[in-house]
């Protein structure tokens, strides 16, 4: 069953109805000030469409982990801060999730308005494994929007996970994609099921075993499958490598002397490594090739002819994915891996490759690192989304959407 859109909705007419929105709206803060805006930015146009034309807006969502209660720390207020500013208007936030001012604001919109409620994750019963707790707290979101409601899923770093706020209330109101979700979607099929080749897949972050599934799924389909981040150590050491006091998954080692069995061919790794004393901005610090790490020190990035090796392959791909730092890029000295890949992707998109950022780390390195946002094909909100997406597992709040 095809997944009806909110440009479907619009067109049904939205004058004088009650729109919920679920927006993905989970930025990193500061001392109370967001750092990477990327996620409210990639939130506007179904929003701006939906007020437009009439709709009276209600957007849900979540930030960071409140564990279930009201945590000031956690309020969306900033949010909607950052909300009144792009949208040219006043954006209020209500004190409750579904409780007393969440209604009486709802029930005062008029056509072309927005509210935004505070932050889901302040009711246990958004995450609860109890689906009948879930149901109930949907059926509250879903009372929002009175007799004539519908719900927008339009936050596509969630949906992959089955919560309240993302798939029961679908079950609740008329329930379409976002521009957001349908974006990210169409792309995800096309560096999945069609994309040309060579295809280059980039992956980095602390984890092999964060990154197991989409490496076994894209291993079979890609050309190059080019390993970074802490997580390259653990294949270092199948390899026989010592890593000193590098990030290292003695459990994966066996699995990842797996991976090069059976991908050797596909699987690129580090040639050199920055290496430093200590985990830390300001540690001593230098360049060593695989076979000189010395004891006790950790590999923080990858080093300049890893680079300039990647950038190689890079530069002939048609096709590229990228998820995962090359290293600690939060520090200074241990950014120009992840930066020189990255510039090598900008390059070969600028020759002709289609170009996907999964998401997370990657997409705030991006932005941290000052590089230009244009110069990909596409930077995703979702990275567990993407990631699972590309292992071919069901999206519950994609699934919800076909019913």
């Amino acid at each position: 069953m095809a997944v009806k859109t909110v440009q479907d909705l619009i067109d049904e007419g939205v004058e004088g109805r009650h729109v919920l929105v679920r927006s993905d709206l989970n930025v990193p803060l500061k001392d109370g000030a967001i750092t990477d805006p990327g996620r409210i930015d990639a939130s506007l146009p179904t929003l701006r469409a939906l007020l437009e034309a009439g709709a009276r807006v209600i957007v849900s969502a979540h930030l960071g982990r409140p564990k279930g209660e009201p945590n000031p720390e956690f309020s969306l207020g900033p949010v909607a801060e950052a909300l009144s500013e792009r949208l040219d208007m006043y954006v209020p936030l209500a004190s409750d999730v579904t409780g007393e001012d969440a209604h009486e604001r709802a029930n005062g919109l008029n056509d072309g308005d927005i509210l935004l409620l505070e932050n889901v994750r302040f009711d246990a019963r958004e995450t609860s494994k109890d689906e009948c707790e879930r149901a109930e707290f949907a059926a509250e979101l879903a009372a929002l929007t009175a007799d004539n409601g519908a719900f927008v899923s339009d936050g596509f770093g969630v949906v992959h996970r089955a919560q309240a706020s993302v798939y029961d209330v679908a079950k609740k109101l008329p329930h379409y994609a976002g521009g957001l979700v349908n974006t990210e979607l169409e792309v995800l099929k096309k560096v999945s099921d069609d994309a040309d080749k060579p295809y280059a897949v980039v992956l980095g972050g602390s984890k092999v075993s964060d990154k197991l599934g989409v490496i076994e799924a894209l291993a079979p389909q890609v050309d190059n499958l080019i390993i970074g981040g802490g997580m390259c150590f653990t294949f270092l050491a199948a390899q026989g490598y010592e890593v000193g006091g590098s990030l290292l998954q003695e459990d994966m080692i066996d699995t990842c002397k797996d991976l090069l069995e059976r991908f050797g061919d596909v699987i690129v790794l580090p040639v050199d490594v920055e290496v430093a004393e200590a985990f830390d901005k300001d540690a001593n610090h230098r360049t060593v090739d695989l076979k000189s790490i010395p004891a006790g020190w950790m590999g923080l990035d990858i080093g300049p002819e890893s680079v300039k090796k990647f950038g190689d392959i890079l530069s002939n791909a048609k096709t590229v994915f990228w998820n995962g730092p090359m290293g600690v890029f939060e520090f200074e000295n241990f950014a120009a891996g992840t930066k020189g890949v990255a510039q090598a992707i900008i390059d070969a998109t600028a020759a002709g490759a289609f170009s996907v950022v999964g998401g997370g780390d990657s997409a705030a390195a991006v932005r941290t690192l000052g590089l230009d946002e244009e110069g990909f094909s596409h930077i995703s909100t979702g990275g567990g989304a993407s990631l699972e997406y590309l292992e071919g597992k069901e999206l519950p709040g994609v699934a919800v959407l076909e019913s």
